[in-house]
């Protein structure tokens, strides 16, 4: 499976960005999403996760209620909407695919990762 994200870009504290993140070359129905974020000299954090139905979802306690991750399998896409930005927020975002359609939180349990995409909040 090849992943491109793409979707990042600069944008001021409280704006919103949607990121994409197209999958290739295996089964994108029957697999679980993934994002991940890591900032400077940080370590890589989990952000969300979708099922490969879409019906299942979950999120980092620090996005709840900002971000949503969705999927459209006709598109072999999954999407994470990001709400009120803050600085804190600024990293290379990624996405994953594992190799079960379930829900996973630990980048561990991906097999597939695309190239990240850079999100820039300033304040």
């Amino acid at each position: 499976v090849q992943l491109q994200a793409s979707g990042g870009g600069l944008v001021q504290a409280g704006d919103s960005l949607r990121l994409s993140c197209a999958a290739s070359g295996g089964t994108f129905t029957t697999t679980g999403m993934g994002w991940f974020r890591q900032a400077p000299g940080k370590e890589r954090e989990f952000v969300a996760t979708i099922s490969s139905s879409g019906r299942i979802t979950y999120y980092a306690e620090f996005v709840k209620g900002r971000f949503t991750i969705s999927r459209d399998n006709a598109k072999n896409t999954a999407y994470l909407q990001t709400n009120s930005l803050n600085p804190e927020d600024t990293a290379i975002y990624y996405c994953a695919a594992s190799n079960v359609p379930g829900t996973r939180i630990n980048a561990y349990e991906y097999a597939y990762w695309g190239q990240g995409t850079l999100v820039t909040v300033s304040s």
